[in-house]
């Protein structure tokens, strides 16, 4: 499944990226799979809490590679280009270069260290390559507009530190190696010319890189100016409000008339005013407290059922017009419900791994505009991230130890105690476009702990395949062609 990736973000959080074109519509099913050990279901973990506290996502402006408009002299003229177009260029220049550096930095530091230092090295070596020759052919536009010129000097003094706080982050987390010394001075002397650099330029006070809390909130300022204008603004609204008051006065209605049918019945038994009576009143109001919410949240559920449960509207931040529309499920869903390719994919485990689960369903439905996006540019990025923090909360620690003899010759007598962990696996299957002309599936299986996420596997995938249309129009237009024949 080349149009939709599905990798680890960060300890516990995975993230799904996918670009859709102009014009474009798109469907994205995902389908979680949690072992009922794990004790998560609708009573435990809700899906609006779910949705609230874990599921966050970003869309921007995306090209192929680096080929930006920025890079092209015609945007970094101010006499064919204003300073806001500039701007916008600029920044989503900048926000782009910043997605491919982390891109390629998790994969170098995905390397195992068991393997080879020399592959890490060496990709270091090329990713840093790749990324001064960005910013060579970024720095060689001169510019003569003051407004143009401290424009650039923020997005430069930005990139350049965090260029360099990437290197710094790889070589901070592996290992030191007197073969690779000579690597590891090169990729150092880079992050020193670059803080020269930023020092000749004057971007920053000293009393600014004195403080690692005033240059780090500095950046993070500079992030968000970057950002703005490149992540467009998005206005998520919670469906099914007015039906929800509509539900509880029809819950409230329907109680009230049982309790008063009750109340009737109660009068004509008891006539006169007892302890009895007021006794039994006192009954039939406790049970309409008691039964109230429950049937209340029932008859919400029957209704809302296979609806979508929030719309969202993406808009350009710069010039406020509107680019998608985006419409997202989230439920608890049994397992008959699991189209025939999911469950397809689910049998290939291994027997051992197969065992009762829990499915929570997340879809969103995508239809992007045909107009109105920055000029130069024909897709947008989407890239939605679910924590995995909420599930991690409901694992049980490790407990137990592993006792095995000890393999050397001299102390075969002795026996060795390992502790263990629990781990837990969760499946989780990425539907395509499901119920279009093609569709494709893809399954992942997640193995987790309570600290992170071990490892990620693609387990299985099927094949992308055409069918019939069956919507409501062709049945219609089948059954008057037959008309017509007769």
């Amino acid at each position: 499944m080349r149009k939709v990736k599905l990798k680890q973000q960060e300890k516990l959080s995975i993230k799904v990226t996918h670009q859709i074109k102009q014009g474009e519509s798109r469907r994205i099913d995902l389908y979680f799979s949690l072992p009922k050990e794990m004790g998560i279901n609708k009573n435990t973990l809700s899906e609006t809490d779910y949705f609230n506290s874990a599921i966050k996502g970003r869309r921007a402006y995306f090209t192929k590679g680096l080929h930006l408009p920025l890079l092209h002299t015609r945007f970094a003229s101010r006499m064919k280009r204003s300073p806001e177009e500039y701007k916008t260029n600029l920044n989503l220049f900048a926000y782009q270069y910043i997605t491919a550096l982390d891109t390629d930095t998790d994969e170098t530091l995905s390397i195992d260290d068991s393997e080879s230092l020399r592959d890490f090295y060496h990709a270091a070596a090329d990713m840093t390559e790749h990324s001064l020759a960005i910013l060579k052919k970024h720095r060689s536009h001169t510019l003569k507009d003051p407004k143009l010129q401290s424009i650039f000097d923020n997005v430069d003094n930005y990139l350049s530190w965090y260029t360099e706080q990437s290197i710094l982050r790889m070589l901070a987390k592996k290992p030191r190696n007197a073969e690779f010394a000579d690597a590891r001075l090169a990729l150092l002397k880079v992050c020193e010319e670059e803080s020269n650099y930023r020092k000749e330029k004057a971007y920053n006070s000293e009393a600014t890189l004195k403080d690692p809390n005033r240059i780090a909130n500095k950046m993070r300022l500079l992030r968000r100016l970057i950002e703005y204008g490149v992540i467009f603004k998005s206005e998520t609204q919670e469906l099914g409000n007015i039906t929800r008051k509509i539900v509880t006065g029809v819950a409230t209605a329907l109680i009230m008339c049982v309790v008063l049918v009750l109340i009737i019945k109660t009068q004509g038994a008891l006539s006169k005013l007892t302890s009895v009576m007021i006794l039994v009143l006192a009954v039939i109001y406790g049970v309409r407290e008691v039964f109230k919410d429950d049937f209340k949240n029932i008859l919400w559920r029957w209704i809302r059922k296979g609806k979508p449960k929030w719309s969202r509207i993406l808009k350009d931040s710069t010039s406020q017009s509107e680019i998608a529309r985006q419409r997202v499920w989230l439920d608890y869903i049994k397992t008959k419900k699991l189209p025939a390719q999911s469950k397809e994919l689910l049998a290939r485990r291994h027997m051992q791994n197969i065992q009762s689960a829990e499915l929570l369903h997340y879809r969103i439905e995508t239809k992007v505009d045909n107009h109105d996006f920055q000029a130069g540019y024909d897709t947008l990025e989407e890239t939605i991230l679910f924590s995995l923090r909420p599930f991690a909360r409901y694992l049980e620690r490790g407990t137990g130890k592993v006792y095995e003899q000890n393999d050397a010759a001299s102390n075969k007598e002795k026996i060795q105690a390992t502790s263990i962990e629990r781990r837990y696996q969760i499946n989780v299957v990425v539907a395509l476009d499901q119920g279009y002309y093609t569709e494709q599936f893809e399954r992942y299986k997640i193995t987790l702990n309570r600290s992170g996420i071990i490892e990620i596997e693609k387990a299985g995938e099927t094949k992308s395949k055409d069918k019939p249309r069956t919507d409501r129009y062709s049945k219609l237009r089948t059954l008057l062609h037959f008309k017509k024949r007769r």
